[in-house]
């Protein structure tokens, strides 16, 4: 099958034919002439399938009657809006809705948070078709009124699983309060809860569901290794996997910011070209950290799991989950973003003796078991050493209890001894303090005693 004969004007097919698109893919196969129907669609697919064309091209065909090259604000106004939960994912579709529109008369922007609004505001008061927002920073654009969405014919929720997952469920709500009730809706994920689903029930009519694999399941052309290691050698074991498998671009997950962090400076110090990327980085910084990696100036890039929606980087080729997720449905998406558009990838699981749990859940999840592996040289402590396996480098041994410095010590405040005290004589001058089990007890000049203890000593005397 080719894109043709899905039914797309030749505009399109030119601008797709440019992007390297020889045929569709089995969700743009399923999902383009569903679209173009006008039905409401809810559509699953494993992540790196091409569910942003399967989405904008039909959309676009659709929108192509309103196309005019007129400068008048009032002649662009706001007919597809796409919601997206993270900022690197929106810029992504910005970038590829600005690509399919390249023949086509149609303005497309982006707007996200953590850069100023004065650009934005500017490019929505010039008018524009289609929209591609966060929730949070729509928000802000209609607060403002430099944005109406009353003429929206197409709304898209993209990855609307993470959305809920993030807490935007009521931003969600109140935007499409805000929209025509009469509209096309369009659904898609990489995966489908119970929650989105009765999500749908409110605000979808009739919804065409489509699923091109499994769901949650993994990509196939993924190789998936579990590593058993103590927690506090990953990081050796990580440099080690880098160097050895040579490694010229890799996705790093962790499941903090803290600790997204400090395994970049640590990769640094081991002599990788590491960064972080996280939701506490400036958008321009998280914009040109990203630009690096995809430019391979950045070899390492370690990031958080809302980094992990979005990063769409051709033919990557290994991931590693340096901390397994609490949610299974995290390592879906995490892994996903090698492998992509049929290409093959590796997804590397390095996992301590506490992460059994996350572990079993996520076989559980994919149906499929991910049995651990162990390196030479890494042998994990916790299970008997085989005879020529030799003990890590000091280097690289447990971290033992530092001793306290004497600063430490003095700073460190005193035991709090018992208020009950009995008195020895009418005078006060004398007070009887308990000690440990099995001793007597011992008279204590009340000079020596702290304030309290001679008041309490002199009133019950």
């Amino acid at each position: 099958m080719t894109f043709a004969e899905l039914g797309l004007s030749p505009e399109i097919l030119r601008a797709i034919d440019e992007q390297g698109y020889s045929e569709p893919t089995p969700i743009q196969a399923k999902a383009i002439p569903l679209v173009l129907t006008g039905r409401d669609l809810m559509a699953a697919a494993q992540t790196g399938t091409g569910k942003t064309a399967a989405f904008m091209l039909p959309i676009l065909e659709r929108l192509k009657k309103f196309a005019n090259p007129s400068a008048s604000p009032a002649m662009h106004p706001v007919r597809a809006l796409i919601l997206s939960p993270t900022r690197e994912l929106a810029d992504q579709i910005g970038v590829n809705a600005k690509a399919y529109t390249r023949y086509l008369p149609l303005r497309a922007t982006t707007v996200f948070g953590g850069i100023n609004m004065d650009p934005q505001t500017q490019e929505l008061r010039r008018g524009v078709e289609i929209l591609i927002a966060t929730p949070g920073r729509l928000l802000d654009h209609i607060g403002m009124k430099t944005v109406s969405l009353n003429k929206v014919d197409v709304l898209v929720l993209d990855e609307a699983d993470r959305m809920l997952d993030m807490g935007f469920i009521q931003d969600i709500r109140k935007i499409m309060s805000m929209l025509p009730k009469q509209r096309q809706t369009l659904l898609f994920s990489a995966t489908f809860a119970t929650e989105i689903k009765r999500l749908a029930e409110d605000f979808m009519i009739d919804p065409q569901l489509v699923e091109v694999a499994r769901q949650n399941s993994t990509n196939e052309h993924v190789e998936q290794l579990v590593y058993q290691v103590d927690s506090y050698r990953k990081r050796h074991l990580l440099s080690h996997l880098i160097r050895e498998r040579e490694m010229s671009q890799v996705i790093v997950f962790c499941k903090t910011k803290l600790s997204a962090d400090q395994l970049a400076r640590e990769l640094k110090r081991d002599g990788h070209a590491a960064e972080a990327i996280h939701g506490d980085k400036a958008q321009g910084a998280r914009l040109e950290t990203l630009s690096a990696f995809k430019s391979g100036e950045i070899k390492v890039l370690v990031a958080t799991d809302v980094a992990a929606r979005g990063l769409d980087i051709s033919e990557l080729p290994y991931v590693v989950n340096f901390e397994l997720p609490n949610s299974p449905e995290d390592y879906v998406h995490r892994i996903g973003r090698t492998g992509r558009a049929g290409a093959s990838g590796i997804a590397i699981s390095l996992m301590s003796q506490d992460e059994t749990r996350q572990h079993e859940s996520i076989e559980k999840l994919i149906k499929k078991t991910l049995r651990p592996e162990t390196v030479s040289g890494f042998w994990p402590s916790w299970m008997e050493r085989p005879a020529g396996e030799a003990p890590p480098p000091a280097a690289e041994r447990a971290p033992r209890s530092r001793e306290r410095t004497p600063r430490e010590r003095r700073e460190t405040p005193a035991p709090q001894l018992p208020v009950a005290l009995t008195p020895v004589s009418s005078e006060g001058r004398k007070v009887l303090l308990p000690l440990p089990s099995g001793k007597t007890k011992r008279e204590v000049p009340a000079l020596f005693l702290p304030p309290r203890y001679k008041l309490e000593g002199n009133r019950q005397s």
